[in-house]
């Protein structure tokens, strides 16, 4: 139980973290089948809380906390939408991450040379979907290095370069506006 007590401070510390501080990182996802080779989408991210703004390959993203903003560079055209819990959980492993705590079986190491913490969410029901999720820490100060979810035979594993907090970026960051030619498709409702 003590275990258990120590591994929940340390997800709980991580993401109050994310909460209160703006983490800004550049970052590869990679996803992997056993058919497929493995297929890298670089990036870069700044979030805090539920609010991020992410640029990958001619997609930027960003959520204000109300809105979710789209925008495809290739067919200048800019998404509105009101996004469910379930859509904001897949954009944004970290708060994944809170919301598999109570279905899972929760598990720390660190690493040999004392320097990350490791932890592992194995859910206590298969039919959620996932079969595990790891999230590695820099052990000094909780940031967040990498998460990995495998489902079935695919693996997607997002790892940040250089990831690091900063001071508080300005709300308007959290919205895409449109140029003078963009196609806005608002299906917000």
């Amino acid at each position: 139980m003590k275990l258990l007590l120590t591994i929940l401070t340390i997800l709980s510390s991580f993401l109050t973290n994310l909460e209160q501080k703006t983490l800004q990182s550049a970052f590869t996802v990679t996803v992997a089948e056993e058919v497929n080779a493995p297929m890298n989408y670089p990036g870069e991210i700044i979030m805090q809380g539920n609010k991020f703004r992410l640029e990958m390959m001619d997609i930027e993203a960003a959520y204000d906390g109300k809105t979710m903003y789209m925008y495809s560079g290739e067919t200048d055209e800019l998404t509105l939408s009101n996004p469910t819990e379930q859509e904001l959980l897949e954009a944004n492993p970290f708060l994944y991450a809170k919301a598999l705590v109570p279905v899972c079986n929760v598990t720390e190491r660190t690493t040999q040379d004392g320097l990350q913490t490791i932890v592992t969410l194995t859910p206590k029901d298969q039919s959620i979907g996932i079969n595990r999720f790891v999230l590695k820490l820099r052990k000094s100060d909780l940031m967040p290095l990498s998460v990995e979810i495998k489902e079935g035979k695919k693996s997607t594993i997002l790892k940040l370069k250089d990831p690091k907090f900063v001071t508080t970026t300005p709300e308007e960051i959290y919205i895409l506006k449109p140029g003078k030619n963009t196609f806005v498709n608002d299906m917000r409702f």
